[in-house]
């Protein structure tokens, strides 16, 4: 326990959702921890690889279902730590990326807390798996860009469009879904193509996953249409136009959108 010892912190990615895709080191932290503060996003088995007489705290954040907001969070990591147990704190993904990493290492760097990260598998790696493609193409795609698409209530999605709107860019968008008419419209606005290939992915790795093939132009249709209530990634970009559809199910779906058929 060298790199674990009692009154210690580790920021723990979980990656997409499927356990097999966790780092032997996740694992081996998750198995160590006393307590394990965990996301929303994290599965049943996945927490199933603590300790059985670990403590399992959810402070999962959903879109307007806030369990725990971050300042007590960060208290509850801290305080924890201070009492000499060894916490986890599992995140969905990466804990680097759109993770809110850094508000909970400050605050275990102000208390004096030792903390350090371990990375996980992102989505949008997770996503482009399933897919069976690159999210970057020699001449075509040489630029991969992650963007969140989650804004607070009520506020309009602000981001620098005119940048985004890169054709020899993969753009990996996540919590994608509720702003994908604003995606499509701002980025044809911006000068990207109309015809610009699109994945879409929910719940990329897990059983109940789902991945869609539209354009651009369609996206609003093709979200509204393909996903449920799971997480969604939006993936654009040249790069997206080698994807096959690898499922009836993906087929059917593309034909309904007038991608195929």
């Amino acid at each position: 326990m060298s790199d674990f010892p009692n009154g210690t912190v580790w920021l723990v990615g979980a990656g997409p959702g499927d356990p097999e895709l966790l780092t032997r080191k996740a694992e081996r932290l998750i198995g160590m921890a006393s307590v394990v503060f965990h996301d929303a996003l994290v599965g049943p088995e996945v927490l199933d690889l603590a300790a059985p007489d670990a403590r399992l705290v959810y402070v999962g954040k959903r879109s307007g279902r806030h369990s725990k907001d971050q300042g007590t969070i960060d208290k509850l990591i801290v305080e924890a730590a201070l009492a000499g147990e060894r916490v986890v704190r599992l995140k969905g993904g990466d804990p680097a990326i759109f993770g809110r990493a850094t508000e909970e290492l400050e605050a275990c760097h102000a208390a004096g807390v030792p903390v350090r990260i371990c990375p996980g598998v992102t989505a949008a790696s997770a996503a482009a798996a399933s897919f069976g493609q690159s999210l970057t193409l020699r001449g075509l795609a040489r630029k991969l860009t992650f963007v969140t698409a989650h804004a607070r209530a009520g506020e309009e999605l602000t981001l620098d469009w005119a940048t985004l709107a890169d054709p020899e860019a993969t753009l990996a968008i996540y919590m994608g879904k509720a702003a994908a008419g604003a995606v499509s419209r701002n980025l044809i606005a911006a000068g990207l193509a109309p015809d610009t290939p699109v994945a879409l992915v929910e719940s990329a790795s897990l059983p109940c996953e789902r991945r869609f093939h539209s354009r651009l132009d369609l996206l609003p249709l093709a979200a509204q249409t393909a996903l449920g209530d799971g997480p969604a990634l939006l993936l654009i970009g040249k790069a997206m136009g080698t994807a096959r559809p690898t499922t009836p199910h993906d087929a059917s779906a593309l034909a309904e959108l007038g991608q195929i058929g």
